[in-house]
């Protein structure tokens, strides 16, 4: 997919046969995609994996004299740190997404920590009123192939971490309460019109038509433009999510569950440099034994 799509247009531009393809030409590539696209040095770094491969298949049956993948230099990965809210320009963000389409999208983002394909995918058997529970267990995700966005649908989580219970806190179970009436209502005034295809979701419009995850990402970005809020990307509300947990004394263990990651280390690599508080309370502890 990405071969066809991303590489292939630019090397076909300098017209070159393949025996003819040297290593400055893959590190202008690169470069480029950096520089000028704007791609982060770990979309690369799969860039050039998917080159190293069919270049290596290329020298393996005798197409090219060596494969020139193995001489660049793949771009440095730097340390992700995240832009995070913290509990004050939540309550900012909750204020303004009030009874807004995004509002159900903010929510989940920052409360639950959700990703967004965890929070298109969420549908209405994966809540339990009684039990006061919702399970993550459905995604839905946007790829492009050719060019073309295309809708995934996975009747299964990220990774089996991925798949979690968490309880159903009572402003939540009323703001889906009032959604379920709403669906019910627009359901009633639209009749046959009424989108039947993605029945059993919770993020839907007027019309049954579910929201599109590409929508998540430009009204989230549109909202914070449009009320002086600071720019964070939608993922951060998952961070904000977890650097708030961690601030209240949750452990890292806790919190793994509660995001859903596989490993503990990708939560304590991502997240404990986020709050700053529990630095000050470490120096706080400690100030006890420096010298005056």
């Amino acid at each position: 997919m990405c071969i066809k799509s991303c590489i292939i247009p630019y090397f076909k531009e300098f017209k070159l046969a393949l025996k003819d393809v040297t290593p400055k030409h893959i590190q202008d590539y690169y470069q480029y995609e950096l520089n000028e696209k704007g791609l982060s040095a770990s979309t690369v770094i799969h860039r050039h994996a998917n080159i190293r491969k069919a270049l290596q298949y290329a020298y393996k049956v005798g197409l090219i004299a060596f494969n020139p993948a193995d001489r660049i230099e793949r771009p440095k990965t730097t340390k992700f740190v995240g832009s995070i809210y913290d509990a004050g320009e939540l309550e900012a963000l909750f204020a303004v997404v009030k009874n807004k389409p995004i509002e159900l999208a903010v929510i989940l983002g920052a409360f639950y920590g959700l990703r967004r394909s965890e929070i298109v995918g969420l549908k209405w058997n994966a809540i339990n009123f009684e039990k006061k529970t919702l399970t993550i267990k459905h995604t839905v995700t946007e790829v492009r192939v050719d060019g073309k966005a295309i809708i995934v649908e996975k009747d299964r989580a990220k990774t089996k971490s991925s798949h979690r219970t968490l309880p159903l806190v009572e402003p939540f179970e009323k703001l889906l309460r009032q959604l379920k009436e709403e669906q019910e209502r627009d359901q009633k005034v639209c009749g046959k019109d009424y989108c039947r295809e993605y029945f059993g979701y919770i993020y839907v419009n007027e019309l049954g038509e579910r929201v599109k995850p590409g929508y998540v990402t430009q009204n989230f970005a549109l909202t914070l433009k449009n009320h002086g809020l600071k720019k964070i990307r939608f993922h951060d509300l998952r961070h904000s999510c977890a650097s708030l947990l961690y601030a209240n004394g949750v452990s890292l263990k806790e919190i793994q569950e509660w995001l859903g990651h596989s490993d503990i280390s990708t939560t304590s690599n991502i997240y404990t440099h986020l709050d700053f508080s529990s630095k000050v309370a470490s120096a706080n502890a400690i100030i006890g034994v420096y010298p005056s």
